[in-house]
């Protein structure tokens, strides 16, 4: 897939500069061809001599090389690039892409590509979930650039948290998958995603609910149509923006979104992240309940409709992936293994939802841990932002669309 691929890596300075070594042995291993641009920074983590001896090629280091830019060395590296990797991403380089600042010889090469940006973040913790930092991730997305992690974990300072570099094999996959038709490996698939809550209505002004944000499965949309999927978004009442170039039909209680399912099929992927409302009120007062003389009041529940259950074991035009989501605070493995078998679906995303020491919760909050349980057995993801887990979970599913698809 990668042989004859032209490569540019941007390697800027951090300690995580060194996987960028590996990464490079991996790229030239399929076959791909790599240049290498090496910040002043990158260069006091990882010698100019170590990555050229990778690359098999020059290490550019300087915008105002008498020699490359007579040729416009920047305007001509980022052209011949089918794809610019920008491997570690600092806080400090994607601020200044963010606000298209051109000062040096990596930055005015990305300012001057016409190409896709992969871009893989790492830093201390505290900087990755500033705001700033936030916002411009937001913004280099906005502008097309694909992310790659961070991942959670322990870090060269000592502190533990959101902010280390994915590792080699993760950012390779992303690089496949990128190719992978052309960078759009998902082009004529149709995929259905549910996310958020449902509103089950108990009177004209309460109702049932749970606490999702429905920012996994939003990100998990824009994260498909990135990959080329034709994405039907059927969402639960949230406050979040509909990405672009996702159709999005908005619902409030079960029983909608599972006729917005409906309608949407035929689909060759089906992803019920939504936090569907178990139950739903037997019978709906049309004016506002009053409470009563003593403490307690009864409310008299019924299940709702079984979306995910439904769309797994239809007889005719079942979708060749369905996965479900299973929002656990106890025995996570154990359960979504029940959910998977129960169901009928393929995959079973799991997410443990219970509230931490801090008072956090996935349920809401901006980063997730999951495992993905089979019938082939667990794969355990390590905790990241709900981006990076979407963007992972996007490749994963295109692979194995891609896999499947003449089944």
């Amino acid at each position: 897939m990668l042989k004859n691929k032209q490569i540019l890596i941007i390697i800027s300075g951090g300690i995580a500069a060194f996987k960028a070594l590996e990464v490079i042995r991996l790229l030239k291993k399929e076959g791909a061809g790599v240049r290498a641009i090496l910040t002043k920074g990158g260069a006091e983590f990882i010698t100019p001599l170590s990555v050229s001896s990778l690359t098999e090629d020059k290490v550019y280091t300087e915008l105002f090389s008498l020699t490359d830019e007579a040729e416009m060395g920047h305007i001509r590296l980022s052209r011949q690039a089918d794809l610019v990797l920008v491997l570690p991403a600092t806080a400090n380089l994607i601020e200044r892409m963010a606000r298209g600042v051109a000062d040096d010889l990596a930055s005015t090469t990305l300012l001057a590509t016409d190409k896709t940006v992969m871009v893989c973040p790492a830093m201390n913790v505290e900087m990755w979930e500033k705001p700033a930092t936030q916002r411009n991730i937001e913004t280099l997305r906005k502008d097309g650039a694909i992310l790659v992690g961070p991942e959670a974990g322990l870090m060269a300072c000592g502190e533990e948290g959101l902010g280390r570099l994915a590792e080699p094999l993760d950012i390779m996959e992303a690089i496949k998958s990128f190719f992978g038709s052309a960078g759009k490996p998902l082009a004529g698939k149709k995929i259905i995603v549910t996310a958020g809550p449902t509103h089950e209505p108990i009177d004209p002004v309460r109702y049932i609910a749970n606490r999702s944000s429905g920012k996994q499965g939003y990100a998990l949309a824009e994260a498909l149509q990135k990959l080329g999927a034709s994405v039907a978004l059927i969402s639960g009442p949230t406050s979040l923006k509909a990405p672009d170039g996702v159709n999005i039909t908005r619902v409030e209680t079960a029983e909608e979104m599972l006729n917005a399912c409906q309608q949407e099929l035929p689909a060759k992927g089906f992803v019920s992240v939504a936090a569907v409302a178990d139950w739903r009120a037997v019978e709906t007062a049309t004016e506002k309940l009053k409470k009563q003389g003593d403490d307690t009041t009864k409310l008299s529940l019924k299940q709702n409709p079984d979306i995910l259950k439904t769309i797994s074991q239809m007889a005719d035009g079942r979708p060749e992936l369905v996965v479900g989501f299973a929002a656990e605070t106890e025995n996570l493995i154990a359960n979504a293994q029940k959910k998977l078998i129960s169901k009928g679906c393929d995959w079973v995303v799991a997410n443990d939802v219970k509230i931490d020491d801090t008072g956090g919760s996935v349920m809401g909050g901006d980063e997730n841990t999951i495992s993905i349980i089979t019938s082939d057995g667990i794969d355990a993801w390590s905790k990241a932002s709900k981006i990076a887990v979407a963007q992972k979970l996007a490749r994963k599913i295109s692979e194995y669309l891609g896999v499947n698809r003449d089944k």
